[in-house]
């Protein structure tokens, strides 16, 4: 099983939805809805979870799994319960965000400090949505060190959890290379049997040969794939055996990922979203280089759309297969 990592501006809804037309991901994890003092409204989960008004999937039908970010026990219960109402594939909660003012506020991988507190949001989590709603987490090695690792894991499956997504990195490491699989090993390893749930690995996964190498140091057969996803969207389905994404197929998703960007977003931020992507995709591929330098200087909205009709028909797709723009507010809706 390969999953869809969640990445806070940047890997949110709207690319969830373009990437997961590509083919190869089996589930997403959407970023954080962060949880701090009061019961949210319907609105506030599915602002970050648009797919709630779909059955809880992306237009291609991928399942999407939210996720609660806090660190009182008792409120993510409540918070968890009318989430689960709202028919998400399962509720996930982050003990990984390694962002500064997240973690000031007690949130994400600062409570990897705290293996009893974790423990216990889990299994309040747990009994309060209903037992065919899976309830999982994601955590790093640590937060300075990985000393209490294995103590946060064990609280986790002990809790309840259903599957464990580690990040092979602390929060001290941020997403500086390399991924530490040898000790996400030994963690998924110190699970005694009682407690052994499926550990997903996360962190460094760019090609095919990653996966395959962070199969074998990490005894995990389940993968999830951020930036590796963001740079090759053909990587999933490579990594399965089932072909790549070649460039000619890109910028008729570019169209997609512009229409949603365009109904979300406020239109001084626009243009970046989409160099954001392309930034990202020069890693894989060398034409996504030539892309970004067209469009570095461009900022309004107007020049960017007719950068992307040119795109479609720079590829020589017949003109009955190219995507029209649509105007922002007849971009399609959740």
């Amino acid at each position: 099983m390969l999953l869809l990592a969640p990445m806070e501006g940047l890997l949110d809804a709207t690319l969830r939805d373009v990437l997961t037309r590509t083919g190869g991901i089996d589930r997403c994890v959407s970023e954080f809805i962060r949880v701090t003092s009061t019961v949210l409204p319907e609105r506030a989960f599915i602002r970050v979870v648009p797919e709630l008004l779909n059955g809880g999937r992306t237009r291609a039908g991928v399942p999407v799994r939210a996720q609660l970010l806090g660190s009182a026990p008792t409120l993510l219960a409540e918070n968890a319960e009318r989430l689960a109402g709202l028919g998400p594939h399962g509720i996930d909660l982050n003990f990984g965000c390694p962002a500064k003012t997240v973690n000031q506020s007690r949130g994400g991988a600062v409570l990897l400090d705290e293996p009893e507190l974790i423990g216990r949001i889990v299994a309040a989590v747990r009994r309060a949505v209903p037992a065919q709603v899976p309830v999982s987490a994601k955590m790093r090695l640590g937060f300075n060190d990985d000393a209490r690792a294995e103590e946060c894991a064990h609280a986790i499956a002990a809790a309840g959890a259903d599957e464990l997504v580690i990040h092979a990195r602390t929060k001290a490491h941020g997403y500086r290379p390399p991924a530490y699989w040898e000790r996400l090993a030994e963690v998924r390893a110190s699970l005694p049997a009682h407690l052994r749930i499926p550990v997903i690995a996360n962190g460094e996964i760019w090609t095919v040969a990653d996966a395959q190498r962070c199969r074998e140091v990490t005894g995990c057969e389940h993968l999830m794939i951020g930036r590796g996803m963001v740079t090759d969207p053909g990587l999933a389905l490579a990594i399965k055996g089932q072909g790549g994404v070649p460039w000619k197929v890109l910028p008729p998703l570019f169209q997609l990922f512009w229409q949603q960007v365009s109904a979300r977003v406020e239109r001084r931020h626009r243009a970046g979203r989409l160099k954001q992507w392309l930034n990202y995709l020069r890693r894989h591929y060398p034409q996504a280089q030539a892309a970004f330098d067209e469009l570095r200087l461009l900022h309004e909205p107007a020049a960017i759309e007719a950068w992307l009709l040119r795109a479609q028909t720079d590829i020589e797709m017949p003109s009955t297969e190219v995507i029209p723009l649509l105007p922002a507010e007849m971009a399609p809706a959740w």
